[in-house]
């Protein structure tokens, strides 16, 4: 029952699991403001009132008319400062306010005169321009309600909570935040040669690193990770396992999906009744993952060695993760930058090779890192994004604007 399909394909039907998962009604609970950061909003975030709920000053320098301080000197009525309620009425005939930025403009006034652009003589208490800059009406002046009405949504429902939107929360006055539940994901890794990161391997055995390489992912993807026992390569083992994991929101397991006599995941998975939308993918590394669901769960296979597993988490895990907690935005991030070295491979795979992100203000370069295959952690500790090559080519030349894939 081999279903091997292409990344694009692969793409396509995690994105169709995520469009129904996102159609679900979700659970959600209210956190204080500083709990917010990370998580996905459940109601959109209404503006309280206009913003500005004035005519705001964005300089420093004198609120006046702009056509009364062309014709010559204005008499200063006043000063203002930030937080500061002006009671001197409307602005008479040929009167400016001195006015510092955030102030609110006094009535009258239809710009704000930079003080770099003018000259005060103290003694006569009088403002003038102090050069060819003329200032037009509007300027420098952000109207009431010019960034949102009474009643707008500022925030919709759906969107991760980062910096920006805290301080747009906070300024609509939300002390509490509806956020939907994190989604828990079972982890799950399987395989004889596994011991916990605690123990002391023998020279036959390694330490589980997938399970905490993935539960970071998955944390970082807004999931509350629970790491199960590992399981040996055992018939009985690994379906007992996966029959505790549906009682979560998805299950992730890793190893123990390829064709080998030992490779138990699979039939255990066809035993709990597993539909399967995908068990391979024309890709490198992470060929064997496989994708489906039991009943309403979704899971994943993913391949036992690092790098495959930390690939396949990224390309398809994540997506279906973000939209069980109620994100929007579930595509796996990609960025595109200028290769700096030329490299060659075999066409007829889509390939995602550890590499070296490097930006500043002139641009952002990538370079390939060395690897040793998929198993390779020294070489995924070096890296900090992986370049992809498209499955029709062959080679990617230097200086070529190619197509990078974030953790």
């Amino acid at each position: 029952m081999p279903l091997i399909v292409s990344y694009e394909e692969a793409a396509q039907l995690v994105r169709g699991e995520a469009e129904r998962v996102l159609a679900r009604s979700l659970q959600k609970e209210f956190v204080p403001l500083l709990r917010a950061p990370g998580r996905v909003l459940a109601e959109p975030i209404l503006a309280d009132r206009d913003q500005p709920p004035f005519p705001r000053s964005t300089r420093d320098g004198f609120a006046c008319r702009a056509n009364e301080l062309e014709r010559g000197p204005l008499r200063i009525a006043g000063l203002l400062r930030a937080g500061q309620p002006w009671t001197g009425g409307s602005l008479g005939v040929g009167e400016a306010v001195e006015i510092m930025t955030g102030a609110a403009v006094p009535p009258g006034a239809d710009c704000v005169a930079m003080v770099e652009h003018v000259a005060v003589a103290v003694a006569v208490g009088q403002v003038r321009l102090n050069g060819q800059q003329r200032p037009a009406a509007g300027e420098n002046i952000v109207p009431t309600g010019a960034e949102a009405k009474r009643g707008d949504s500022i925030i919709p429902a759906g969107r991760r909570l980062g910096p920006a939107e805290i301080a747009a929360v906070a300024a609509c006055g939300a002390a509490t935040v509806p956020v939907f539940l994190r989604p828990r994901i079972a982890i799950v890794s399987t395989g004889d040669e596994l011991v916990d990161v605690a123990q002391s391997p023998l020279t036959h055995q390694i330490r589980n690193s997938n399970s905490y390489s993935l539960g970071a992912q998955v944390a970082a993807a807004g999931g509350e990770p629970e790491l199960l026992p590992i399981v040996r390569d055992d018939a009985a083992e690994t379906e007992a396992v996966i029959r505790q994991a549906v009682t979560f929101d998805l299950i992730l397991l890793t190893g123990g999906v390829s064709m080998g006599r030992f490779d138990f995941v699979e039939p255990a998975l066809l035993t709990a009744g597993a539909e399967f939308l995908f068990t391979g993918v024309r890709m490198q590394p992470g060929k064997p993952v496989v994708f489906g669901r039991i009943g309403e769960k979704p899971f994943f296979g993913l391949p036992g060695n690092p790098i495959s597993a930390m690939v396949t988490c990224a390309l398809f895990v994540s997506p279906v993760l973000r939209a069980l907690g109620g994100e929007r935005e579930t595509e796996p991030r990609f960025r595109m930058a200028r290769l700096e070295e030329g490299i060659a491979v075999k066409a007829g795979l889509t390939r995602f090779l550890p590499a070296r992100l490097q930006s500043d203000v002139h641009g952002t370069r990538v370079r390939r890192i060395s690897w040793q295959g998929s198993g390779d952690l020294t070489a995924a500790a070096r890296a900090n994004s992986f370049l992809v090559v498209p499955e029709s080519r062959d080679k990617l030349d230097e200086g070529e604007i190619v197509a990078i894939l974030e953790l």
